[in-house]
């Protein structure tokens, strides 16, 4: 099974959600970590703090629609596995990110750019985790 890397949209994509992270923390001093503020969206009681999360996510969700508008082509989206597999990944990833106390764009982004011991371990667990599983479905399996 190949990959279509994409050097050029992969660096536009990290370059914005570098600048999505920067640009939250600058203005409201908060971390970009998905997981969070999903989970915080859901048990806030402040206003003003649930629209700063609703509209977060919003912004997550209707982005390739926004790529639709510029492009005139939706973003190119393949998953080379079945979706009980993909509906599986994604709640095995919830799970780790509530034990490891956030996800990858929380601990990867914004506590790696402020060398957080913690979100350095955790990286390195998403990191070893993702190329175990790899390895395991692509050559112990074959899936």
């Amino acid at each position: 099974m190949s990959t279509g890397f994409t050097p050029l949209a992969s660096l536009a994509g990290g370059m914005l959600i570098g600048l999505a992270a920067v640009l939250l923390m600058a203005l409201h001093g908060r971390i970009l970590g998905a997981t969070g503020i999903l989970a915080g969206l859901m048990r806030s009681d402040d206003a003003r703090d649930r629209s700063l999360r609703a509209a977060l996510l919003l912004g997550m969700v209707l982005a390739p629609g926004l790529v639709l508008l510029v492009t005139g082509d939706w973003p190119a989206l393949e998953v080379p596995v079945p979706m009980t597999a993909l509906i599986g990944g994604g709640l095995l990833v919830g799970i780790g990110a509530g034990f490891g106390g956030g996800c990858t764009s929380g601990h990867g982004v914004c506590g790696n750019a402020r060398f957080s011991r913690r979100s350095i371990t955790a990286t390195l667990s998403f990191l070893i985790a993702a190329f175990a599983t790899v390895h395991v479905t692509r050559h112990l399996i074959g899936g």
